[in-house]
């Protein structure tokens, strides 16, 4: 026997609508002696079903809705009778939109005081989809018959997609899902006003089996035309048009519309952005695309007062100008004053440019205070910046001075460096990552100047290297691990002392935890310098807390150093556990450490991901 689920709706209709209207039978009906309510005016019903079936009927039946219904209407017993007469056909349509379409229903009426009716449901083979059978009519067939690679790329996709296939258990549910989401799919990959030609649904209630027709109607492919910007005061349209970065022409899928208003949503210029296309069938061939923009204000102050595990208790002062001389640039001056570090970092940068690239003139000055040694440099660089999707690059030539002074007395070093940074990213959550790889390189080539503690001075090139890779996985129901491995290197003559900043240090938080910020590097009567060489490595497990979901328990192990050779690097190992608040703003950090060198435990705090 085969029919359709559409008729299995209409005749669930049917039967539902009757049974519904006899909980309140029309006058006219009425017998001519009216039977004496039963009392107390509630049913009792008690189903017999396996797995969730049981819920699903006591939730829809008419019996299981009576007190909802009519909770101050007495029943009388012909409209009982009459509502266990319905039960076995209303349980039957409603285990049909689970898949069971040969199931066995029986109804009795258990006692009458009060009225206590059991059903029982023997569900019977559930049905498996046997086969989907796609096809696509309109102008998508038409350029996949022409040989169109991306038309043919987008039918794979909807098929490969499919939330339905052969072997899923049949349910009306699923089915209404999976045709939703493939023609969300469809209207996202450019085809904005596609649609269901039709769609059926061939149940084999012998073999339960079912076998699944789906034909779409893509209509036009929508390609891009004119950009319509709303709601610009300050800054120029040339900033939004680099922002799109795509043709007139371009067909307009979901993420390349996505993509350009979350370029404009971290441009630092606007509070917020919204793009759409209009879906006309008419405009298809160059549909405008909208741009309603809000507009940051033209200067930002940002005041803060915090405490770093690093540095100690600090504030901050933060200054922003969107606009700068009335240029397309932007200004930004940061000041932090902290018990172990002062600091000035400053940076001019132009709005975005073609090909989403950015020009930047920045400097640095900075006094950093360590269990051994004070470093006080200064930093100008001058280069470019390209922000991607997934990738981001940074291409910059640097001169930097720095000077460190501890117990061994003052040593000074300059240098002129070309350098190129990468930051490649693929997770689920930027901000809260809990899935996903990220992986930072950076590069530099330069001359340096050295003039020893001894007095001693020296010149010479060097090239310096460094990567950081991270790993976020759940590993098991609710359990969730973040892994990190990072290693350094200067390539320098023994006898030349590269600026501080080019060479590496371990210890503190996002290093190894349960020692003090930049405690660990190569020692030299005592006294901790920075090396030629870095690793550290990290490895943390973390789990939800059940009463309160944003709150995560974590436990840890860290090790690592820095050394000036690999044959004498020593890891210091630090464990510990913490919890992490998972904020609007990125993970907020309290860890409690133990250093296994040290013999101490640190207290560690931390806000954000840094990749």
């Amino acid at each position: 026997m085969r029919f359709h689920a559409a008729g299995a709706w209409l005749l669930a209709a049917c039967t539902l609508l009757p049974g519904c209207a006899l909980l309140k039978p029309p006058p006219e009906e009425a017998p001519a002696t009216a039977e004496a309510p039963v009392a107390p005016p509630a049913v009792q019903l008690e189903v017999e079903a396996p797995g969730t079936l049981d819920t699903l009927l006591e939730t829809y039946l008419d019996l299981g809705r009576l007190r909802a219904l009519a909770p101050d209407e007495p029943i009388t017993a012909a409209e009982l009778r009459r509502l266990e007469a319905a039960t076995p056909a209303q349980a039957r349509e409603l285990l049909e939109t689970e898949g069971y379409f040969d199931a066995e229903v029986e109804v009795r009426r258990v006692s009458d005081d009060p009225p206590r009716v059991r059903v029982s449901v023997k569900p019977g083979k559930r049905t498996i989809v046997h086969d989907v059978v796609w096809s696509v009519k309109g102008p998508l067939q038409a350029a996949i018959e022409a040989g169109d690679a991306n038309a043919m790329a987008a039918r794979s996709a909807l098929q490969g997609n499919w939330q339905l296939p052969p072997g899923a258990p049949f349910r009306n549910s699923a089915w209404s899902s999976a045709k939703s989401a493939s023609l969300a799919q469809l209207r996202a990959s450019g085809y904005a006003a596609a649609g269901w030609e039709s769609t059926r649904a061939e149940i084999d209630a012998v073999d339960q089996e079912a076998v699944l027709w789906v034909t779409a109607q893509s209509g036009p492919l929508f390609r891009t035309g004119e950009l319509r910007i709303r709601g610009l005061q300050r800054h120029d349209e040339q900033t939004v048009r680099n922002l799109a970065d795509f043709r007139p022409g371009t067909p307009a899928t979901e993420k390349l519309l996505l993509d350009f208003q979350e370029r404009l949503q971290r441009a630092g210029l606007y509070d917020r952005a919204v793009v759409t296309i209009n879906t006309d069938p008419a405009v298809a061939d160059a549909t405008p695309v909208t741009v309603r923009l809000g507009e940051l204000p033209l200067q930002t102050a940002i005041v803060g007062l915090g405490y770093s595990a690093n540095t100690g208790p600090r504030a901050t002062l933060e200054h922003i100008h969107r606009r700068i001389f009335g240029e397309r640039a932007t200004l930004r001056n940061k000041f932090e004053l902290a018990q172990l570090r002062q600091a000035w970092d400053g940076e001019l940068t132009s709005h975005p440019l073609p090909g989403l690239k950015r020009n930047l003139l920045g400097g640095a000055l900075e006094r950093v205070e360590s269990s051994s040694d004070v470093v006080q440099s200064v930093r100008t660089r001058l280069g470019r910046a390209y922000d991607g999707e997934r990738i981001d690059r940074l291409l910059f030539v640097e001169l930097e001075r720095s000077t460190t002074r501890n117990d061994l007395g003052r040593q000074t070093s300059r240098a002129i460096s070309l350098n190129a940074h990468g930051t490649w990213r693929n997770v689920d959550n930027i901000l809260l990552p809990t899935d996903g790889v990220g992986l930072t390189l950076q590069g530099a080539a330069g001359q340096a100047h050295s003039e020893d503690f001894d007095g001693s001075t020296r010149n010479g090139p060097y090239v310096r290297a460094y990567g950081k890779l991270q790993w976020w996985k759940p590993v098991g129901e609710r359990w969730y691990a973040h892994t990190r491995l990072e290693l350094g290197q200067v390539f320098v003559r023994n006898d030349l002392t590269v600026p501080d900043s080019q060479r590496f240090r371990a210890g503190g938080d996002g290093s190894v935890r349960g020692y003090g910020y930049r405690d660990l590097g190569p020692e030299s009567d005592g006294v901790v310098n920075s090396g030629n060489m870095l690793f550290t490595a990290s490895a943390e497990i973390a789990r939800p807390i059940p009463a309160v979901p944003g709150l995560w328990w974590a436990t840890f192990v860290d090790l690592g150093n820095a050394a000036d050779r690999w044959s004498d690097l020593k890891p210091a190992v630090g464990i510990g556990g913490g919890v992490r608040y998972r904020s609007p703003l990125g993970p907020v950090s309290v860890d409690l450490a133990y250093g296994e060198r040290t013999q101490s435990v640190r207290l560690h705090l931390n806000v954000g991901v840094q990749f």
